[in-house]
């Protein structure tokens, strides 16, 4: 395990700190730019991560999209109704169990979830103009193994 620094003056000075405050800088400036290309299509980031996540796994329960998105079910409950209403996608009785209502794009949803990936793709390939493939895969495996770890292993005694 790495030393901490002592003196919070030289936490500026610790590699591993310096290097991970790029992590969140670089998401705010990923964000920020996902967010200029989506609005040109009249469609914000939480919007088009529902219509991204059901467009990949249509079907989804509310609680099932809620897990993939790592939110809460209720950050959900005032944004579906008001997709549904714009006709952007629909839920659907279970065929097993009445009481789980299952999520689908409709075709109108489904077209803004394809224009909002195609901008995506091309905030990506932008970001990433620097990276050799190379560099991307190894960037890639880094943040799984990241994730992961933060995931599985117990919080450090604070």
């Amino acid at each position: 395990m790495q030393q901490e620094p002592q003196d919070p003056e030289l936490v500026w000075n610790h590699p591993r700190f310096r290097n991970w405050i790029e992590v969140p800088k670089a998401y705010q400036i990923a964000r920020r730019l996902l967010s200029e290309g989506l609005a040109t299509i009249d469609l914000d980031l939480p919007r088009y991560d529902v219509l991204a996540t059901i467009l990949r796994f249509p079907g989804l329960t509310q609680q099932e999209l809620a897990d993939k998105l790592l939110v809460g079910r209720s950050n959900l409950s005032m944004l579906l109704p008001d997709m549904e209403k714009k006709s952007y996608l629909e839920r659907r009785e279970d065929a097993g169990d009445r009481r789980l209502k299952r999520l689908f794009l409709t075709s109108a949803g489904e077209d803004l979830a394809r224009s909002g990936l195609r901008i995506h793709v091309k905030a990506v390939n932008h970001m990433m103009e620097p990276s050799s493939e190379e560099e991307c895969r190894s960037l890639g495996e880094q943040m799984r193994k990241i994730r992961k770890h933060i995931q599985q292993a117990p919080p450090p005694d604070w």
